[in-house]
């Protein structure tokens, strides 16, 4: 028996990096994983593991989303980890930068969750959802990450609105809000400024512990918020930086 033995756990951006891992921890530990991502071909690396369905979903589009979550009969757990890093302060970002960001890292949580509570509270079983913050947030300034710390500053207190909300359903809301993990977008994001060698050991120069987090270290957080582990936890923002924060 897995820690999450007999619970459906629905999950975005599970195609590659940080999403890819808590799909693959989620299955070991013995859920139904639905797993979605806006690229299909990302998502044929889960295809034929046991325990994971996949599904192409853009979290974007609210019919599709509705549909998707009416296709759902039961679901136990929630994890919202679709998201989207721009690299830039205030000068550096237009109007449409920012509401891309906000489309893509606020209101697909709040159009996931709008969709799938309802079938929450009905179940009348509880259940965990989890949204995918940052350090880079309400929690710490970072250079260079003006909306993207806006749109997580965003989720943090969304989140605690709704545990605050959905308490008496037993349904927890909690954010993950990590610090610089090794995933193929961050390694797009190295590249693309130019000099990757110089951005890599920038980066990890900001974590005190001297090395960027492990998807699966992320993952294990996730999986933990999502078991009954953590069944007296809800409204927190859990921070897992490497002590970046400190």
């Amino acid at each position: 028996m897995g820690r999450l033995s007999g619970k459906v756990f629905v999950l975005s951006a599970a195609g590659q990096g940080i999403g890819k891992a808590v799909a693959l921890a989620a299955a070991k530990e013995g859920a139904l994983v639905i797993a979605t991502d806006i690229n299909g071909d990302l998502l044929k690396a889960l295809e034929g593991v046991d325990g994971i369905k996949t599904q192409v979903l853009d979290v974007t589009k609210k019919d599709d989303v509705e549909k998707f979550a009416q296709s759902i009969e039961k679901i136990d757990i929630l994890f919202n980890c679709a998201g989207f890093v721009h690299h830039g302060a205030l000068l550096d970002c237009t109007e449409k930068d920012w509401d891309f960001s906000f489309n893509l890292n606020v209101k697909s949580v709040f159009t996931m969750c709008k969709n799938f509570l309802p079938k929450l509270i009905a179940q009348g079983t509880g259940g965990s959802v989890i949204n995918m913050a940052s350090v880079a947030s309400s929690i710490k300034g970072t250079v260079n990450r003006c909306v993207y710390s806006s749109t997580k500053a965003a989720i943090i207190g969304l989140t605690k609105s709704m545990a605050a909300d959905y308490v008496k359903h037993k349904i927890r809301f909690n954010s993950v809000c990590p610090g610089t993990v090794d995933t193929p977008s961050l390694r797009e994001r190295m590249a693309a400024q130019g000099d990757a060698e110089k951005a890599y050991k920038d980066f990890v120069a900001r974590q005190a512990l001297g090395r960027l987090a492990e998807p699966s270290e992320i993952a294990s957080l996730v999986v933990y918020l999502a078991s009954d582990e953590s069944s007296f936890v809800t409204g927190q923002e859990f921070i897992i930086d490497g002590g970046w924060s400190m």
